[in-house]
């Protein structure tokens, strides 16, 4: 039998009209209250639908999207490129429904989502962008894709790592090869010469950040083992924002550790470094070399033009509309890895030469 709303209240101590509140979102909920309702609805599998419950097997033809900030180029292009793919010129198959969801970045929301998504029996969803490394959501996530995967309805994680599931479930995982990329990168900023390098990673936490800031220092460790640490106090999170490698460049400069070159989380936040600096007076590259990571449109037309790391997020979109419809089917093992290019351009070039180390 369907769990009712009633239900769910009893299980958290608290109304059923908190429950609705909690739910609908958009109304003011205690913090601790939420958590019970949500732990409530995890743990008696309420479906806020109720015929869906009772239609479990069948699916619509709606395709969810969750991206972390629709208004980023990087989110922008995927859904994009999703949503295009899903349309079935050439294929006898429906016109797919996208519904873009834009979490913020919030673990809390993402949860959310899927469960309106369930709720509408969703035939597909792809989830895309870097995953929040902490056990209580990777488990709370797990639970929720296995549960929607089990009726049927497949999921495809772009951008992000695998989810611990149980086998056999139509589940897809596209990686971004981003440790690659990185050490690519910082391989090139060596090879012309750089020793000082500063590193904008990204938020902590974040797997994306967490797999290219790897991958930075794996090819300052290749090149020389004291470089990594001789670095590390050039080394600082910030956000994904331009107004974040801004601000990541005048601390960077505050701090008075001299450097010749700096890699950022990603384009974006390349532009904000960029603009610092020359507001001190640095050139770029004369003075400073930056490099950007995602290889966004905008790239190619600044000035200079950006040396960065190319992700195909129009593959992916493409790819993962592809395995959410059916018409490709998921590869052995779940997982497909997509590769990074680096693209080089003219904002990097060898430091001055008073300034390389010999």
């Amino acid at each position: 039998m369907a769990v009712t709303l009633a239900e769910v209240a009893a299980h958290a101590g608290v109304s059923p009209a908190t429950v609705s509140r909690v739910l609908n979102g958009g109304y003011p909920v205690a913090g601790g209250t939420r958590t019970r309702v949500e732990q409530a609805v995890e743990e008696l599998g309420y479906i806020a639908n109720g015929p869906a419950r009772a239609l479990a097997a069948a699916t619509s033809d709606l395709v969810g999207v969750l991206v972390h900030d629709v208004a980023d180029s990087f989110f922008g292009i995927l859904a994009g490129s999703v949503q295009s793919a899903l349309d079935p010129t050439g294929h006898a198959e429906p016109r797919r429904l996208a519904v873009v969801c834009n979490t913020g970045g919030s673990p809390a929301a993402e949860i959310a989502y899927l469960t309106l998504l369930e709720g509408q029996r969703a035939g597909g969803i792809v989830l895309t962008g870097g995953a929040v490394e902490d056990p209580g959501h990777t488990a709370a996530l797990a639970a929720r894709t296995a549960r929607i995967a089990g009726t049927g309805a497949p999921v495809v994680l772009c951008g992000r790592p695998p989810l611990p599931l149980p086998a056999g479930l139509p589940v897809a995982t596209l990686v971004f090869d981003d440790h690659g990329g990185a050490f690519r990168l910082a391989e090139h900023l060596l090879t012309l010469g750089h020793r000082r390098i500063a590193y904008v990673a990204g938020p902590p936490g974040l797997s994306t950040s967490r797999e290219r800031l790897s991958g930075h220092r794996a090819a300052l460790r290749r090149h020389d083992p004291v470089l990594a640490d001789a670095c590390a106090p050039l080394t600082l999170h910030a956000g994904f924002e331009r107004s974040a490698g801004y601000d990541a460049a005048r601390e960077l400069l505050r701090r008075g550790k001299p450097f010749t070159a700096v890699a950022a989380a990603n384009d974006t936040v390349a532009t904000g470094v960029a603009a610092a600096l020359r507001e001190q007076g640095l050139r770029i590259p004369e003075d400073v070399s930056v490099a950007g990571f995602d290889d966004l449109p905008f790239c190619a037309d600044t000035a200079p033009a950006l040396t960065t790391v190319r992700v195909p997020l129009r593959e992916a979109g493409t790819l993962a509309a592809q395995l959410v419809t059916g018409r490709r089917a998921t590869p052995p093992g779940g997982i497909t890895t997509l590769p990074t290019e680096l693209m080089v351009r003219a904002s990097t070039a060898p430091p001055p030469a008073g300034r390389r180390r010999r």
